[in-house]
């Protein structure tokens, strides 16, 4: 008999337990053991149950034993020192606080993303953009960034995977209960539920409620449509993530900006939180947040173009997709129709909103709206997730800033980091504590620093190889545990599945391979050659065993094929042993998953990785990396700690070809490198050089792919110059630098360099040369104070392109002659033998640009003017 509704009956809980409450409502929990281990305490075997997660574990157990611990002395002990120890991490002053220069910093950053994995309690996350998401509000938490977290609450979340019997990917979307998770509703002062509310066409409207999950310090607001005010339409705005059609979409990318945007004004409203002074949008999903910032100034007595630039002063966009195709494009019509005059900031004209979003430029779709080409166009500084992927991100979006080479394009990178408490294994934790203390330990892991790691030097190698094997160990039961139930659920008999009790050996070298799976990652490069695979899943001295665990896109069908090929290859009774796949990858099986592994496999196609931090949480628990140079292992490999896969991404190489190349390697790196190095043993009878991999791993890597570090490498380089610019834009200050936009846009036809020459009386010059540089050039209805001169000089290639580029600004002297020419002088220093070249430039200056490329206006020399631009040095 099916119930007509449904209600959450919470626990009443006996006074002195109350703290528990507190404790389980702020998602603190999910990555401090002391917390976790007290709520285990309550009823280990409805802790397990109720898999980790403190609010089911509290709606199930029995009154008798809350009775029995509101006795128990020693448990309401260490239910106070949690109570405090939570109260003075959320109180207390850490890293911001005390950071130099405090003053300068954001009284608060607002940030927005589709997604957030903060813990498999709160399931509302695909897979790495929304853990990146989660662990960089983590990482803000721990250093006290005053950060404002804001996401959609799907009522379905991402969907749970099982398999087919004949291994085909099947997905499930199990119904959230809002009231059954760690959120608290957030409500008016008169107790009703607080509401933002979006137009839509044709005098609909789109209401939303306000969840707040509690991240530690950090708030996370996430808006909910399934309100009984909208209509059944509307109510299913935010049924599933990354679910529906184009519209769909466009209403959730709508709701998470401009929705988000008063969301975050109604909660600093009621609860007295800062403002933020910037704004991070991570990826384009939440581009229209800029839209709803500009139309509040409007409302202010700004203009468009004025309101403009004050947003974009202080707004960060992260760009993460390293392909267009994997950005969120509209039809434009479908933007138009939802703005103006009948839906969503009617005030604003729909033409100028269009314009944020088209493609102009060569080879862009004139009928689409791009969010992130509207993202960059929102925000005065911009960044991609690792260096190579800022490198990438520059030659991909050069096309809106015409004139200026890619690496000149204004898009920096700050490499993705991971948050070391959610992801280090309470087994690493504890040896670290032992070896170096507690406290140093939880410094190393939130706040960074190469000295705090250097005591891992220290540790014995059989401590070091015993804690290995351990992990390795747990891995192995629990896929024992996790592959039973999978094959249960494919409809196989109990009878069918005693040959799971042998599946997996702790002593045999273990390698991990987890991820989405999308055609690029190449799930099945593995099998290549599954002859050769084999050979090396059954070696009799030196064999290796693999856990693979993804999910394809519910609409991929392309990838569900490579899942059912992989699984497939897996069903073999003659290799099942030794290799496995693991459906409904998630963050609870990750945490399992990454400490348990020897190495963790990556062989995405180069330079389509936009990070990949997989390898990262993996590194922080001494897993050793095996991969291709893509996205943070190719910045930060090094040969003491893991192995780079040669990739075969020639122009002339057709892609089976390139995957028969890259796959040999593999093979043959582990075959030749990886298994001697883990099966090969020392003096002591354990594999010495394996551990010393291990250590350098621990000790130059760990340092650097914390989320902390990542986190204050945003503050000091992107929030901070955001606020100060923010504060620097003020009413007026917008309205004239609007202005002088305006003017040099209008003027620019008329800025040209005219003559230029140089001292050099040869085509040849000795090292160490200065050359006298004059320039005579036509600024039109400009003036000096509005343009920059440069000479730009380097090495030259075949083709005349400068390389390794040099600026150096030149100065005017004197005025303008009778017809209106300027005359710029500066000195030109060959610093450099060989080829080398050198030309000049006009380029917009004012004070207030984060850029000289941001109008991506630029003028040079014509053709006939390149005097001796190729000066030889010798």
């Amino acid at each position: 008999m099916k119930a007509i509704r449904r209600f959450t009956v919470r626990p009443l809980l006996p006074e002195p337990l109350r703290p528990l409450s507190d404790l389980a409502r702020n998602l603190r929990w999910s990555w401090h053991a002391e917390t976790r281990e007290l709520f285990q305490s309550v009823d280990p075997e409805r802790w397990a149950v109720s898999a980790g997660d403190p609010i089911r574990l509290l709606g199930s157990v029995r009154p008798a034993r809350l009775a029995e611990l509101a006795e128990d002395r020693r448990f309401l002990r260490r239910l106070s020192a949690a109570a405090d120890d939570l109260h003075d991490y959320v109180t207390g002053d850490r890293w911001y606080q005390t950071h130099e220069g405090s003053a300068e910093l954001p009284s608060a950053v607002a940030y927005f993303s589709p997604e957030f994995g903060i813990t498999a309690a709160l399931p509302q996350y695909s897979g790495g953009l929304g853990i990146l998401a989660g662990d960089h509000l983590k990482a803000a938490s721990d250093l006290g960034v005053p950060l404002i977290g804001v996401g959609l609450l799907y009522r379905h979340g991402y969907f749970r995977q099982t398999l087919s019997r004949d291994g085909w990917q099947q997905e499930h979307y199990p119904v959230l209960d809002p009231n059954e998770l760690p959120l608290t509703l957030l409500k008016e002062d008169d107790g009703t539920p607080a509401q933002v509310s979006l137009a839509l066409p044709g005098g609909r409207r789109l209401r939303a409620r306000v969840w707040l999950a509690q991240v530690g310090r950090v708030p996370l607001l996430l808006l909910d449509s399934d309100v009984e005010e909208n209509a059944l339409g509307e109510r299913g705005v935010t049924d599933r993530l990354y679910g529906g059609g184009s519209e769909h979409r466009l209403l959730q990318e709508m709701l998470l900006g401009i929705g988000g945007v008063r969301a975050v004004r109604t909660y600093c409203r009621l609860t007295g939180h800062a403002p933020p002074e910037v704004f991070h949008t991570n990826e384009g999903h939440a581009g229209f947040l800029g839209l709803e910032r500009i139309a509040e100034l409007c409302d202010q007595g700004l203009d468009f173009d004025s309101g403009l630039e004050s947003v974009r002063a202080g707004t960060v966009f992260t760009t993460h997709t390293p392909v267009p195709a994997g950005i969120d494009r509209f039809d434009r019509e479908l933007v138009a129709r939802h703005f103006g005059q009948d839906a969503e900031l009617p005030r604003m004209d729909v033409g100028r909103i269009l314009n944020l979003g088209m493609e102009t430029y060569p080879g862009g779709e004139p009928n689409l709206f791009n969010m992130a080409v509207m993202g960059l166009r929102l925000a005065q500084r911009a960044n991609g997730v690792s260096l190579l992927h800022g490198q990438v991100s520059r030659e991909m979006f050069a096309g809106l800033w015409p004139g200026f080479d890619a690496d000149e394009v204004p898009i920096t990178s700050v490499t993705n980091g991971v948050h070391a408490p959610t992801w280090v294994a309470p087994e690493v934790l504890r040896l670290g504590a032992r070896q170096v203390g507690a406290q140093r330990t939880e410094d190393a892991l939130s706040v960074g620093g190469s000295d705090r790691w250097d005591s891992v030097a220290d540790i014995p190698d059989q401590d070091i190889w015993d804690l290995r094997r351990n992990l390795r160990e747990q891995l192995v039961l629990e896929v024992r545990d996790r592959l039973r139930a999978s094959w249960r659920q494919r409809g196989a008999g109990t009878a069918e599945l005693g040959w799971i009790d042998g599946v997996l050996d702790p002593d045999v070298l273990t390698i991990g391979f987890a991820r989405r799976v999308p055609s690029y990652k190449r799930l099945t490069l593995m099998l290549q050659d599954r002859d050769r695979l084999m050979d090396l899943l059954l070696h009799p001295e030196r064999p290796i065993q693999i856990v693979v665990a993804g999910k394809a896109h519910p609409a991929d069908d392309g990838g569900k094929r490579l899942v059912q090929e992989l699984v497939r290859f897996a069903d073999d009774p003659r290799v099942r042993h030794r290799i496995v796949f693991l459906p409904d990858y998630g963050m609870a099986m990750a945490q399992k998953l990454y400490p348990g592994c020897d190495i963790w496999l990556n062989n995405p196609l180069r330079p389509l990785e936009a990070c990949g931090t997989s390898g990262m949480k993996a590194a922080l628990n001494g897993c050793l990396n095996l991969s291709v140079l893509d996205g943070w292992w190719d910045e930060w490999f090094q040969p003491d700690f893991g192995w780079a896969i040669p990739t075969a991404d020639g122009a002339a190489t057709d892609a089976d070809r390139r995957d028969a190349i890259e796959a040999a390697a593999l093979y043959d790196l582990l075959e030749q490198r990886v298994t001697p190095r883990f099966y090969e043993r020392g003096r002591h009878g354990l594999p010495d050089r394996w551990i010393e991999m291990v250590r350098q791993t621990l000790t130059l890597l760990g340092p650097k792919v914390l989320a902390g570090r990542m986190v204050r490498e945003y503050v000091e380089r992107l929030y901070a110059p955001a606020a100060r610019a923010h504060r620097s834009l003020h009413p007026d200050a917008a309205r004239d630098l609007a202005a002088w936009k305006a003017k040099v846009r209008g003027a620019w036809h008329g800025v040209t360099v005219d003559h230029v020459e140089t001292s050099a009386a040869t085509l040849t010059a000795e090292l160490g040369t200065t050359l006298a540089l004059r320039v005579r050039l036509t600024l039109g209805d400009l003036t000096p104070d509005d343009v920059e001169v440069q000479a730009v000089s380097g090495r030259v290639d075949t083709e005349d392109r400068i390389t390794d580029a040099t600026t150096v600004p030149l100065k005017p002297v004197g005025g303008p002659d009778l017809e209106g020419r300027w005359v710029y002088e500066g000195p030109l220093s060959l610093d450099r033998t060989g080829p080398y070249g050198y030309t000049v430039r006009i380029l917009p200056s004012h004070p207030l640009l984060a850029s000289a490329a941001e109008l991506g206006l630029v003028a040079g020399p014509s053709e006939e003017l390149g005097e001796g631009a190729g000066v030889l040095l010798r």
